[in-house]
């Protein structure tokens, strides 16, 4: 999630966003032509009837968008929080959590479109960008990834029409960040090969125990605010009753 401050627009220019892009996928390309003559083993592993080296791809860069992903949830709430302006500073917390949202998004692109190269799934395009369209494997739960990835990009996106939706429909968006959060989480857990070992649990609950700590910490800070805001209310003056007016004759003599 975003915070709650005075950034009117992205941090980074377009420019920049598609020099991140295109350095990242001419790093792919630099390793796909000169990993094999540096290892050999390598080159292997990515030709014959059953190629292992694209979904050793998809595994290694589906753990790094999980983590880039809690990096940026974290920093979003930090600086909600109030506690990144202490340290690195509000604007450089808002700054680095645009860029990371945008580096995982970038290594979730790829954790997807590497996966056509990998003959025991043998994904189409189709496939791949189509929710719930994996019919070979696990078709809900990379569904659910799928729908996740759409709803990061969403998001991603809206860091540079905030001037045109306004503050309040921008943080309402930024909500969905849990909800997508929490769908990438149960992807990796109920769809990855490695979900079953002792280091993926340990990773799964590591980031989402500290997520989960730190929504809970901005929910009572936020209730608390509320509750400090509201003023006390006024004790309600208690009203005299008039004084009774004594009868000049009150034996009714004349």
């Amino acid at each position: 999630p975003n915070p709650q401050n005075d950034y009117d627009h992205s941090s980074l220019s377009l420019m920049s966003i598609l020099s991140l892009f295109f350095a990242m996928a001419l790093g792919i390309f630099g390793a796909v032509i000169f990993a094999p003559n540096w290892i050999p083993n390598f080159a292997q592993t990515m030709v014959g009837t059953d190629p292992k080296a694209y979904w050793y791809l998809s595994r290694g860069s589906a753990f790094a968008a999980l983590g880039l992903l809690w990096l940026s949830m974290m920093l979003g709430l930090l600086i909600t929080n109030k506690v990144s302006r202490y340290w690195p500073g509000a604007a450089a917390a808002f700054a680095i959590h645009e860029y990371v949202s945008l580096l995982g998004l970038a290594f979730a692109t790829f954790h997807a479109l590497i996966l056509m190269g990998d003959h025991y799934i043998n994904y189409q395009l189709a496939q791949v960008l189509m929710p719930f369209g994996s019919v070979n494997y696990h078709p809900f739960w990379v569904g659910v990834g799928q729908i996740g990835f759409y709803v990061w990009a969403v998001v991603t996106f809206t860091f540079y029409i905030r001037q045109m939706i306004g503050p309040k429909t921008w943080r309402a968006i930024h909500y969905l960040s849990f909800l997508m959060f929490l769908m990438a989480i149960l992807h990796g857990v109920m769809s990855g090969t490695d979900a079953s070992t002792s280091w993926a649990q340990t990773i799964y609950w590591s980031l989402g125990g500290s997520f989960l700590f730190l929504a809970m910490l901005r929910m009572v800070l936020h209730v608390s605010a509320k509750f400090a805001k509201k003023p006390a209310p006024r004790p309600v003056p208690r009203v005299q009753p008039a004084p009774m007016k004594e009868d000049s004759n009150p034996t009714g003599n004349v």
